[in-house]
């Protein structure tokens, strides 16, 4: 579908807060109990975006209202801009991490689910109320911490960060060959068993190079994908009920080994550790709550993805 192009000269911003309470309680009515305000005005809101945005937004669909695609999209990148404005706007104050509140963003990527468990569990007793969101890497993720839509990121050192965004070395993430446990291909593991046996894989991005494709073929080999996944959290249960291999970071599975009972060995040939950096915005590195927030994460990251960490 064809969107026009938004003039924020007349667009009444007033209307992506009622958006943001409509996309939490997917009802009107709930919508208007949020917001202290009347069914009819809120519903006269929604009227008033979509014919803004050419868009339904949300759709009649059971006891809730159900959002469309682009209704998700533009949620993602909304409310992380309305919590911006509303920090920018606040009364400066000393933050108080056991009474706060504060919904921090990181990106970070997807293979990382360790790293996002144990800072849940260390935040937990020391700052009850706070709560953290998890955006995976994409491709305009930088230029989001440079304009402070996400509060600190994990990513590749390689990127090279535009300006106003600090970046910090906190490691690098060797590779690992993960299958199911008694797999025949690690009863003799080496280049062969490697080339043999048919891998599982994530998708990469289109723009990006993937490492093992490019080492695998330095070392003259070649793999045979048997099937493509979104993300890695699928990859577990598919080695566990095959015979299929993945070569994929070394924390990729970190929370996947015991339960889908995985094992795993070392690359038989040579590929590059992945360096990575934490990077956040520069106009923000005084803020209390970030600072604290970074103090609290690096140590975190660095013994996750710190294998080779300075």
């Amino acid at each position: 579908m064809f969107m026009k192009q938004i003039d924020l000269r007349r667009f009444d911003l007033n209307l992506l807060v009622v958006f943001d309470a409509l996309m939490v309680e997917l009802s009107v009515t709930r919508a208007a109990e949020r917001l202290g305000r009347t069914q009819s005005t809120v519903s006269h809101s929604l009227s008033r975006l979509r014919r803004e945005l050419g868009d339904p937004l949300l759709v009649k669909g059971g006891v809730r209202m159900q959002p469309t695609a682009f209704a998700l999209d533009l949620i993602e990148q909304a409310r992380p801009i309305l919590r911006s404005l509303q920090r920018a706007l606040s009364p400066r104050y000393a933050f108080d991490s056991a009474t706060s509140q504060r919904v921090f963003r990181i990106g970070a990527p997807d293979f990382a689910t360790s790293l996002y468990v144990r800072l849940l569990e260390s935040l937990r007793s020391e700052a009850p109320g706070v709560s953290v969101e998890w955006t995976t890497a994409r491709h305009p993720m930088l230029l989001d911490v440079a304009e402070g839509q996400i509060d600190v990121a994990v990513a590749p050192a390689q990127v090279r960060p535009p300006r106003g965004v600090a970046a910090q070395a906190v490691g690098a993430v060797r590779w690992r060959c993960f299958g199911r446990r008694d797999h025949p291909a690690f009863s003799q593991w080496g280049v062969e068993a490697w080339s043999h046996w048919p891998h599982i894989a994530p998708h990469i991005d289109d723009r990006l190079t993937n490492p093992v494709t490019v080492a695998a073929s330095h070392a003259g080999l070649q793999r045979t994908v048997a099937g493509r996944v979104p993300h890695f959290a699928a990859i577990a249960p598919v080695l566990a009920a095959t015979d299929l291999l993945a070569t994929l970071p070394s924390i990729a599975m970190d929370n996947a080994l015991q339960p889908y009972r995985l094992d795993h060995r070392d690359v038989p040939f040579p590929i590059a550790p992945i360096p990575f950096a934490m990077l956040w915005s520069t106009g923000r590195q005084a803020d209390p709550e970030i600072a604290w927030f970074r103090q609290r994460l690096r140590p975190i990251v660095t013994s996750t993805f710190g294998e080779l960490a300075g």
